[in-house]
């Protein structure tokens, strides 16, 4: 099961938004911790209301390229939301991430219409930063 797959299985669990909020920021406080050097003009996502960094890591797997993603906030909630988009599309290949239509999901979690208009657009530049870097990644990968 995908950390994605187990986000939505506890969130199906919870039934009370407060208790979803904490979740959220549980997420965020289990982030892979973002270097200070990391936290750069260059790595800041533009369109968020708070802070937010995050750096790609292109590697090879398996014989694929794929891309993984560190994060952080400094935003508490916001740094939950971070959590659930790098779960959506870290350790995936650029085609992969390129496809992936994360709207569906944030519908099923309920995110939409829980979170503010503020916070709802910087999620959406974080996945416009992701699905651009992707893009950069593509093109850039050798013809096989």
């Amino acid at each position: 099961m995908s950390r994605i797959d187990d986000i939505i299985a506890d969130f199906e669990f919870i039934d009370d938004w407060e208790e979803r909020y904490r979740y959220i920021i549980e997420l965020g406080r289990g982030l892979e911790p973002l270097p200070d050097a990391d936290h750069t003009e260059a790595h800041k996502v533009r369109g968020c209301a708070s802070q937010v960094w995050l750096v790609t890591h292109p590697s090879v797997v398996e014989s694929q390229r794929v891309l993984s993603f560190v994060g952080d906030s400094d935003a508490h909630i916001v740094r939950g939301l971070v959590a659930i988009v790098i779960a959506i599309f870290s350790g995936q290949t650029p085609e992969a991430i390129l496809a992936i239509d994360p709207e569906p999901l944030f519908d099923r979690l309920g995110l939409r219409e829980h979170i503010t208009p503020q916070r709802s657009n910087g999620v959406k530049s974080m996945i416009l930063r992701i699905k651009a870097d992707a893009e950069k990644a593509r093109v850039a990968a050798p013809s096989p």
